[in-house]
C-alpha cells in the first residue's frame, strides 16, 4: 500500500523537509508515504478564489494514486486520536487501497475535491502553517504504524 500526501505549496523550510524526509523514510515498505507538492495559484490584489482553488484541484489531481481512496484533511473534518489514525491505517493496509491524502491552498480546497474526501479529518483545532501541517500529518501516521506494530515509538 502507498500513501501519497499531495500538498500545495512547493517550498518548505528547511527544517520542515527534514522533518517529513525523517518520517516517510522511517515508514516500512508494506506502507510507503511520500509527499508530492504542487504548486500554489499566483494570487492577485483581487483574488479569484474560486479560480484558484479550481486550478489547485486540477494540479491535485493530477498528483492522486489512480483508484486511491482520497482523505482529505479539512479544518471542519472529524479530529481523529491516535488509535483512530492506527485503526484507519490498520484498515486500509487491509484493503490493500492506496491512499491519497489531500492538503489544501491557502484558499482550501475546491468544493467538489473536499467533497470527494471520504474521510475528512482535521489535524487539529488550530490552524497550522502549511509546513507544519505536513509534518503533522506524515508524524501521525508514523506514530499510527509504529502503535499497530507494537513498535516501540508510540508509548501508551
Amino acid at each position: 500500500m502507498r500513501i501519497r500526501v499531495i500538498a500545495v505549496g512547493t517550498r518548505l523550510p528547511d527544517w520542515a523537509e527534514t522533518a517529513v524526509q525523517d518520517f516517510t523514510r522511517r515508514m516500512p515498505r508494506e506502507c510507503q508515504v511520500e509527499v508530492q507538492a504542487v504548486a500554489a495559484e499566483p494570487r492577485s490584489k483581487k483574488p479569484d478564489t474560486a479560480r484558484i482553488m479550481r486550478n489547485e484541484a486540477t494540479r491535485m489531481r493530477a498528483k492522486m494514486l489512480p483508484g486511491s481512496r482520497v482523505v482529505v484533511l479539512d479544518e471542519h473534518g472529524k479530529p481523529w486520536t491516535t488509535r483512530q489514525w492506527a485503526q484507519a491505517l490498520e484498515a486500509w493496509m487491509g484493503e490493500g487501497q492506496d491512499v491519497s491524502m489531500l492538503i489544501g491552498g491557502a484558499d482550501g480546497l475546491e468544493p467538489a475535491l473536499r467533497a470527494s474526501g471520504d474521510p475528512s479529518v482535521a489535524l487539529s483545532p488550530l490552524t497550522l502553517p502549511h509546513a507544519l501541517a505536513r509534518v503533522v500529518l506524515v508524524e501521525a501516521l508514523y506514530r499510527a504504524w509504529s502503535l499497530s506494530s507494537g513498535h516501540p515509538y508510540h508509548r501508551e
